[in-house]
Protein backbone atom coordinates (compact mmCIF):
# COMPACT_ATOMS: atom_id res chain seq x y z
CA UNK A 1 0.00 0.00 0.00
CA UNK A 2 1.38 3.36 -0.93
CA UNK A 3 1.79 6.13 1.64
CA UNK A 4 -0.74 8.44 0.00
CA UNK A 5 -3.38 5.69 0.10
CA UNK A 6 -2.69 5.13 3.79
CA UNK A 7 -3.09 8.84 4.48
CA UNK A 8 -6.36 9.03 2.58
CA UNK A 9 -7.82 5.91 4.19
CA UNK A 10 -8.51 7.50 7.60
CA UNK A 11 -7.27 10.07 10.07
CA UNK A 12 -6.86 8.27 13.37
CA UNK A 13 -4.21 7.46 15.95
CA UNK A 14 -4.22 3.83 14.81
CA UNK A 15 -3.62 4.89 11.21
CA UNK A 16 -0.87 7.29 12.32
CA UNK A 17 0.80 4.37 14.08
CA UNK A 18 0.48 2.17 10.98
CA UNK A 19 2.17 4.90 8.92
CA UNK A 20 4.97 5.24 11.48
CA UNK A 21 5.51 1.47 11.33
CA UNK A 22 5.39 1.52 7.51
CA UNK A 23 8.05 4.24 7.35
CA UNK A 24 10.17 2.71 10.10
CA UNK A 25 13.84 3.60 9.59
CA UNK A 26 13.53 3.58 5.79
CA UNK A 27 15.04 6.82 4.35
CA UNK A 28 13.15 6.44 1.04
CA UNK A 29 9.78 6.13 2.76
CA UNK A 30 10.60 9.07 5.03
CA UNK A 31 11.56 11.11 1.94
CA UNK A 32 8.19 10.15 0.45
CA UNK A 33 6.49 11.50 3.58
CA UNK A 34 8.36 14.80 3.20
CA UNK A 35 7.29 14.99 -0.47
CA UNK A 36 3.67 14.37 0.47
CA UNK A 37 3.82 17.12 3.10
CA UNK A 38 5.31 19.62 0.67
CA UNK A 39 3.29 18.80 -2.46
CA UNK A 40 -0.14 17.57 -1.45
CA UNK A 41 -3.52 19.19 -0.94
CA UNK A 42 -4.23 20.77 2.43
CA UNK A 43 -6.03 17.77 3.99
CA UNK A 44 -3.37 15.25 2.96
CA UNK A 45 -0.61 17.56 4.20
CA UNK A 46 -2.37 17.79 7.56
CA UNK A 47 -2.61 14.02 7.84
CA UNK A 48 1.00 13.47 6.74
CA UNK A 49 2.33 15.95 9.31
CA UNK A 50 1.08 13.91 12.27
CA UNK A 51 3.38 10.88 11.86
CA UNK A 52 6.30 13.12 10.87
CA UNK A 53 7.43 14.10 14.37
CA UNK A 54 6.92 10.58 15.70
CA UNK A 55 9.09 9.11 12.93
CA UNK A 56 11.73 11.73 13.73
CA UNK A 57 11.62 10.94 17.43
CA UNK A 58 12.17 7.25 16.69
CA UNK A 59 14.78 7.76 13.95
CA UNK A 60 16.27 11.28 14.24
CA UNK A 61 18.83 10.70 11.49
CA UNK A 62 16.05 10.44 8.91
CA UNK A 63 15.35 14.16 9.30
CA UNK A 64 18.86 15.46 8.63
CA UNK A 65 18.76 15.43 4.79
CA UNK A 66 15.36 17.18 4.83
CA UNK A 67 15.78 19.69 7.63
CA UNK A 68 16.49 22.72 5.45
CA UNK A 69 13.45 22.00 3.27
CA UNK A 70 11.24 21.49 6.31
CA UNK A 71 12.34 24.76 7.93
CA UNK A 72 11.73 26.69 4.71
CA UNK A 73 8.37 25.02 4.07
CA UNK A 74 7.17 25.59 7.63
CA UNK A 75 7.72 29.32 7.26
CA UNK A 76 5.56 29.61 4.14
CA UNK A 77 2.31 31.56 4.53
CA UNK A 78 -0.76 29.35 4.71
CA UNK A 79 1.04 26.22 5.90
CA UNK A 80 -1.31 24.02 7.92
CA UNK A 81 -0.92 24.36 11.70
CA UNK A 82 -0.33 20.59 11.89
CA UNK A 83 2.82 21.01 9.79
CA UNK A 84 4.10 23.82 12.01
CA UNK A 85 3.28 21.91 15.17
CA UNK A 86 4.95 18.68 14.06
CA UNK A 87 8.03 20.27 12.50
CA UNK A 88 8.69 22.32 15.64
CA UNK A 89 7.90 19.27 17.77
CA UNK A 90 10.46 17.16 15.92
CA UNK A 91 13.09 19.88 16.41
CA UNK A 92 12.96 19.02 20.12
CA UNK A 93 14.17 15.47 19.39
CA UNK A 94 17.04 15.99 16.97
CA UNK A 95 20.52 17.45 17.02
CA UNK A 96 20.09 20.52 14.84
CA UNK A 97 23.18 21.05 12.67
CA UNK A 98 24.95 24.36 13.27
CA UNK A 99 24.22 25.50 9.72
CA UNK A 100 20.50 25.53 10.61
CA UNK A 101 20.76 27.20 14.02
CA UNK A 102 20.05 30.74 12.78
CA UNK A 103 17.14 29.61 10.61
CA UNK A 104 15.69 27.54 13.46
CA UNK A 105 16.08 30.35 16.00
CA UNK A 106 14.39 32.79 13.62
CA UNK A 107 11.52 30.38 12.93
CA UNK A 108 10.97 29.57 16.62
CA UNK A 109 11.13 33.19 17.77
CA UNK A 110 8.57 34.03 15.10
CA UNK A 111 6.23 31.35 16.41
CA UNK A 112 6.83 32.12 20.09
CA UNK A 113 6.13 35.83 19.70
CA UNK A 114 3.05 35.45 17.50
CA UNK A 115 -0.07 35.28 19.69
CA UNK A 116 -2.06 33.97 16.69
CA UNK A 117 -0.03 30.77 16.56
CA UNK A 118 -1.57 27.73 18.28
CA UNK A 119 -0.34 27.14 21.83
CA UNK A 120 1.31 23.81 20.94
CA UNK A 121 3.42 25.48 18.24
CA UNK A 122 4.47 28.25 20.64
CA UNK A 123 5.27 25.83 23.48
CA UNK A 124 7.36 23.56 21.24
CA UNK A 125 9.14 26.62 19.85
CA UNK A 126 9.95 27.70 23.40
CA UNK A 127 11.55 24.32 24.13
CA UNK A 128 13.58 24.33 20.90
CA UNK A 129 14.87 27.82 21.73
CA UNK A 130 15.79 26.72 25.26
CA UNK A 131 17.68 23.76 23.80
CA UNK A 132 19.56 26.02 21.38
CA UNK A 133 20.34 28.48 24.19
CA UNK A 134 22.67 25.82 25.61
CA UNK A 135 24.87 26.34 22.56
CA UNK A 136 24.06 30.04 22.12
CA UNK A 137 23.73 31.48 25.64
CA UNK A 138 23.10 34.99 24.34
CA UNK A 139 19.64 34.06 23.05
CA UNK A 140 18.55 33.26 26.61
CA UNK A 141 18.50 37.03 27.21
CA UNK A 142 15.96 37.32 24.39
CA UNK A 143 13.85 34.29 25.32
CA UNK A 144 13.37 35.18 29.00
CA UNK A 145 11.57 38.53 28.52
CA UNK A 146 9.39 37.10 25.73
CA UNK A 147 8.19 34.31 28.02
CA UNK A 148 7.81 36.56 31.07
CA UNK A 149 5.73 39.04 29.08
CA UNK A 150 3.34 36.32 27.92
CA UNK A 151 2.97 34.37 31.18
CA UNK A 152 0.24 36.48 32.83
CA UNK A 153 -2.08 36.02 29.83
CA UNK A 154 -1.10 32.48 28.85
CA UNK A 155 -2.86 29.15 28.97
CA UNK A 156 -1.95 26.58 31.60
CA UNK A 157 0.18 24.65 29.08
CA UNK A 158 2.17 27.75 28.17
CA UNK A 159 2.61 28.76 31.83
CA UNK A 160 3.77 25.27 32.79
CA UNK A 161 6.33 25.01 29.99
CA UNK A 162 7.31 28.66 30.41
CA UNK A 163 8.11 28.15 34.09
CA UNK A 164 10.24 25.09 33.29
CA UNK A 165 12.10 26.90 30.51
CA UNK A 166 12.70 29.96 32.71
CA UNK A 167 14.16 27.74 35.45
CA UNK A 168 16.36 25.99 32.91
CA UNK A 169 17.58 29.25 31.38
CA UNK A 170 18.32 30.81 34.77
CA UNK A 171 20.64 27.88 35.60
CA UNK A 172 22.73 28.44 32.46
Amino acid sequence: MRLIEMLLREHSKAQRDRIITYIGSNPKRFADLIQVIQNSPYRVTQRAAWPLSYCAALHPKLVQPHLGKLLTFTKKPGVHDAVKRNVVRLLQFIAIPKKYHAKTIDLCFGFLTNPKEPIAVRVFAMTVLANLAKQHPSIANEIIPVIETQLPYATAAFRNRGAKVLRELSKG
